[in-house]
C-alpha cells in the first residue's frame, strides 16, 4: 500500500543525503539520511513478509526476484555508464579500481570492500565513484537472510512469537550495534550487524502500529521530524556512527511512520512527494557527479550544477528505467537465466571483473601510458604496517623489517609508509633492519604530561618504545606538515590556504610538541634523521597523466607545482627548521633536492611518477630519500 508520509520521508533523506556529499558545512549531519531509508526499508519488507506469511501465501523466490527488480537495473545502468566513462577520463589504475567496486556494487559487496579500504569520510572516499553503494549492498544483505530466518522460523513458532522474537532482536542489536561502533567504527558504519537494528526498528513499527487521534498523531509526527533535523543539523561527521546517536534519525522516522499523517505539510507537499518518488535514482546518480567535481576541482558554483543534475538524472532514471515493469513470476528452474535483472549483473558484471582482471589496460590500452602508471605504487605493507584511528595497532605490534639486526626505526604519519619500505630495503643491503610506526594523519603529539588523544596516546608509546630498545642507534621523523599547519583549509595548487588565529595555535602546539619530540629522541645520542616537507601535488598523480595523455602532451615529464608555491605553504615549518639549533646528531632529509628545480616541482620526472596520489611519494619516488639517508652511513 502507497503510503504518502513514507514517500515524503525519501524525500527527507535522500535530501540531506546529496547536500552533505556536496557541501557538508551546509548539512553536517546529513549523512544519517541513509539511516531513514534504512527504517523505511524495515518497515516495507517487513508488511511484504507477514502479510505473506500470515495468508500462508509467501514466496522466497518471488520476493527476492521482487527486489531485485526493484534496485538492480538502475544500478546496472549507472554501473555501465560508470565503466564506459571510465574509459575515457581515468588511468588504467582508477579503472581498475572502478572494476572492482562496480563488480562489488552488483554483486552486493561493496559495503564489505570499502569497509576493507578505508573510512566512508576519508579524503581518499572522493576517488570512489561508486561508494554510496555501500548502504544498498547492506540493504540488500539484509533482504537476503530477513525473509530466509522469518521463514524458517515461521515453521516452528507461531506469528505471535515471531514479532515478540523480532522486538526482542531490535533491542539487542541496538545494544550490539553501539558495542561494535566504540570497538570497531569502520566496520560498524559500513557492515549489515551494526544497521540491521534500524531496519528491525522499522519492522516493529509495522508489526506494533500506535493508534491515536489525530492531533496526537500530529505532535509524534512533529517530534518525529525534529529528531530527524537535530541529527542533521547538530551531528557531525567526527560522531562515532552509528552508534547511540543514530537513535535519534531512526527513532524520529520511527515515530512519523507510526503517525500515519497522510496529509502532512512536511511529507505529503507536492515537491517531496516528487523527489520522494525519485529518490533512489537521485541517490544513485549523486555520487558519480560528487566525485566528478571533486576528480576535475571544478568550481564552487558546480555544487548547485551538481545537485540539479542529480535531480534530472534521477528523475531520467525513474522515468525510464524505474516504471519498467519486469516479469516476476519464476520458478527456481527457470528465474537464473530468465530473470532480466539477474542477467545484467552477469553481464555487467562480467564485464566489471574483466576490467579489474586485466588492471584495466586492456580497455584503455596504450603503451605510452601503462608505461607511467605501472609505477604508480605505494608500498604493498601499506594495509598491513600502517595504522590509525580508534583502533590503532599499539606500538608493540610495529612491522618489523629483517629483524636480524634492528638498528634503525621510523616514524611519523602515513607520509612515512613507503620510506619505511624503501629504506628497508636499503638497510637489508648492509644487513640492519628497521622498526616502523606511523599513524594516519597524526600529528606531532608528544606531551609529558597527558594524553588528550589517541594520536596523543600512541606517539608517547612510540616514544618509549623507542628509547627503550637499546639496539636503535638511528630514527627517520617525516609528517604532512602542512596538513596540521592549515587545518581543515587544504586548498589545491595553486591556491593558498588562509591563515586565521585559530591556525596560530593550532600552530604553535605542533612546534611545541615537535620539539619536545626532537629533544627528547636526541637527548640518548641517538641519529635523528627528520624529513622535511614533502612537495604537495594539489591534483592527483592518476589525473596529471590523463590529462597530460589526452592533451597529447608529455607525460614523461609532469609539472606538480611551482617551486614558490612549495617555499609559501610551508613557510612556517621551514623557517622553524632553518633557524632553530639542534644537536649535531640531527639531520634534516630535503625532498625539494629531488622532487623540484629552481622554478617547479615534479610529479613525473624523466618517466619515473614521484607520488601515487596527490601528497604521498610512490615507491619511486622515496627511494632517492632512503638513499640520501643512508649515505651519511658511508659517510661517517
Amino acid at each position: 500500500m502507497f503510503r504518502k508520509d513514507i514517500n515524503g520521508l525519501r524525500a527527507i533523506a535522500v535530501i540531506a543525503v546529496v547536500i552533505f556529499h556536496f557541501k557538508p558545512t551546509w548539512v553536517e549531519g546529513g549523512f544519517a539520511g541513509v539511516d531513514v531509508f534504512f527504517v523505511i526499508s524495515g518497515f516495507l519488507m517487513t508488511g511484504i513478509i507477514f502479510r505473506g506469511l500470515e495468508l500462508n501465501n509467501f514466496s522466497l523466490l518471488q520476493f527476492y526476484v521482487s527486489r531485485a527488480n526493484r534496485i538492480i537495473p538502475a544500478l546496472a545502468l549507472l554501473c555501465s555508464v560508470l565503466l564506459l566513462l571510465g574509459m575515457l577520463i581515468l588511468t588504467p589504475n582508477e579503472y581498475k579500481v572502478l572494476g572492482m567496486h562496480a563488480a562489488g556494487s552488483l554483486g552486493f559487496f561493496s559495503n564489505i570492500l570499502y569497509w576493507t579500504e578505508s573510512g566512508y569520510f576519508d579524503s581518499a572516499s572522493h576517488g570512489k565513484w561508486l561508494l554510496h553503494t555501500w548502504s544498498l549492498s547492506a540493504e540488500w544483505q539484509f533482504y537476503i537472510i530477513y525473509p530466509l530466518v522469518l521463514f524458517l522460523l515461521h515453521k516452528f513458532i507461531s506469528i505471535k512469537y515471531l514479532k515478540l522474537l523480532l522486538l526482542l532482536g531490535t533491542i539487542t542489536s541496538f545494544l550490539f550495534c553501539i558495542f561494535f561502533t566504540y570497538n570497531w567504527p569502520t566496520g560498524a558504519y559500513f557492515l549489515l550487524p551494526s544497521r540491521i537494528w534500524e531496519m528491525l526498528l522499522g519492522g516493529v513499527a509495522y508489526l506494533y502500529p500506535i493508534t491515536l487521534k489525530n492531533r496526537s498523531n500530529k505532535i509524534l509526527e512533529r517530534i518525529g521530524i525534529v529528531l530527524i533535523l537535530s541529527s542533521y543539523f547538530f551531528i557531525s561527521q567526527s560522531a562515532s556512527w552509528p552508534g547511540y546517536l543514530a537513535f535519534l534519525p531512526v527513532f524520529g522516522t520511527y515515530l512519523i511512520i507510526q503517525s500515519k499523517n497522510e496529509n502532512s505539510l512536511f511529507t505529503g507537499n507536492y515537491i517531496f512527494q516528487k523527489i520522494g518518488a525519485w529518490s533512489y535514482s537521485i541517490y544513485l546518480w549523486h555520487w558519480p557527479i560528487v566525485v566528478f567535481i571533486y576528480y576535475y576541482s571544478l568550481p564552487e558554483y558546480w555544487i548547485i550544477i551538481g545537485i540539479t543534475l542529480s535531480v534530472f538524472l534521477g528523475y531520467l532514471s525513474y522515468r525510464f528505467i524505474e516504471n519498467i515493469k519486469f516479469k516476476s513470476i519464476f520458478n527456481y528452474k527457470n528465474v537464473a537465466y530468465k530473470c532480466v535483472p539477474l542477467l545484467m549483473i552477469y553481464f555487467i558484471g562480467g564485464i566489471s571483473y574483466y576490467v579489474y582482471y586485466t588492471d584495466g589496460d586492456k580497455a584503455i590500452s596504450s603503451d605510452k601510458l601503462l608505461h607511467i602508471t605501472q609505477k604508480i605504487t605505494p608500498s604493498p605493507y601499506r594495509k598491513k604496517c600502517h595504522t590509525g584511528g580508534e583502533n590503532y595497532t599499539v606500538p608493540n605490534n610495529a612491522c618489523i623489517y629483517f629483524d636480524d639486526n634492528v638498528t634503525w626505526a621510523i616514524f611519523g604519519d602515513s607520509h612515512t609508509v613507503e620510506l619505511s619500505y624503501v629504506l628497508a630495503g636499503e638497510l637489508n643491503k648492509i644487513g640492519q633492519g628497521i622498526k616502523h610506526f606511523s599513524f594516519s594523519a597524526c600529528k606531532p603529539n608528544f606531551k609529558r604530561d597527558k594524553e588528550v588523544s589517541n594520536c596523543a596516546k600512541w606517539t608517547n608509546d612510540v616514544v618509549n618504545n623507542i628509547l627503550s630498545d637499546e639496539r636503535i642507534e638511528n630514527i627517520v621523523i617525516g609528517y604532512r606538515y602542512s596538513a596540521y599547519l592549515f587545518g581543515d583549509q587544504l586548498a589545491s595548487y595553486p591556491n593558498l590556504p588562509k591563515i586565521n588565529n585559530k591556525d596560530d595555535l593550532q600552530r604553535n602546539n605542533m612546534i611545541e610538541s615537535l620539539s619536545l619530540l626532537i629533544e627528547t629522541m636526541s637527548q640518548k645520542n641517538k641519529n635523528i634523521y627528520i624529513i622535511k616537507p614533502i612537495p604537495e601535488l594539489g591534483k592527483s598523480i592518476n589525473k596529471l597523466v590523463k590529462e597530460h595523455y589526452r592533451q597529447n602532451r608529455d607525460v614523461n615529464n609532469i609539472i606538480g607545482t611551482t617551486k614558490d608555491y612549495y617555499l609559501k605553504r610551508n613557510e612556517f615549518i621551514l623557517n622553524y627548521f632553518n633557524n632553530t639549533k639542534y644537536r649535531n646528531n640531527i639531520k634534516f632529509i630535503d625532498p625539494v633536492k629531488f622532487n623540484c628545480d629552481d622554478k617547479f616541482c615534479w610529479a613525473v620526472k624523466q618517466g619515473i611518477p614521484l607520488y601515487f596520489d596527490d601528497n604521498h611519494l610512490s615507491l619511486s619516488g622515496a627511494l632517492p630519500l632512503a638513499k640520501e639517508i643512508t649515505s651519511h652511513l658511508k659517510n661517517k
